[in-house]
C-alpha cells in the first residue's frame, strides 16, 4: 500500500495521467532522468499522480511534496494554479514549483536547490 492511498482520487482521470506521462515535456523528462528509479536521494517519485480533481506533476508520497514544472502551459493560469495549490496545501502536502527554463538551462542547479528544500523536510 502506498502512502498516498489516503490521498482523494478522481478515477475518471486515469487516462488522462496515461497520456500526459506519455507525452511529456522536455523538462519533465530531464527531471524525470533525474529522479527516477530512486536515484535522488534515495526518495521514491511518481509522475503525472491523481490527487483529488488534479494531476500534479510528480509526487513524492513520502516526504508529501508535489513538483510542478511551469512551462508555457502554466501562462495565463495564475488563478488556477493558486486554487489548485491551495487544495493540495490543505491536504497537508508541500507545493515546489520549478520554472522549465530553469531546468533546461542548469539542471544540476535546480537539483542541488531542490535537495536543500527536501532535506529541510
Amino acid at each position: 500500500m502506498k502512502s498516498n492511498d489516503h490521498l482523494p482520487k478522481n478515477y475518471k482521470l486515469i487516462e488522462r495521467a496515461r497520456e500526459l506521462r506519455k507525452n511529456s515535456t522536455l523538462s519533465e523528462v530531464l527531471f524525470w532522468n533525474k529522479v527516477k528509479n530512486k536515484q535522488f536521494l534515495g526518495l521514491d517519485f511518481d509522475r503525472q499522480t491523481i490527487i483529488g480533481n488534479f494531476i500534479v506533476d510528480f509526487f513524492c508520497s513520502s516526504k508529501k511534496i508535489v513538483i510542478e514544472i511551469d512551462g508555457k502551459s502554466h501562462i495565463g493560469k495564475e488563478n488556477y494554479d493558486k486554487l489548485r495549490e491551495e487544495y493540495l496545501t490543505n491536504l497537508g502536502l508541500k507545493v515546489i514549483r520549478i520554472n522549465d527554463l530553469d531546468i533546461k538551462a542548469n539542471i544540476n542547479a535546480v537539483m542541488e536547490k531542490l535537495e536543500l528544500k527536501m532535506n529541510a523536510e
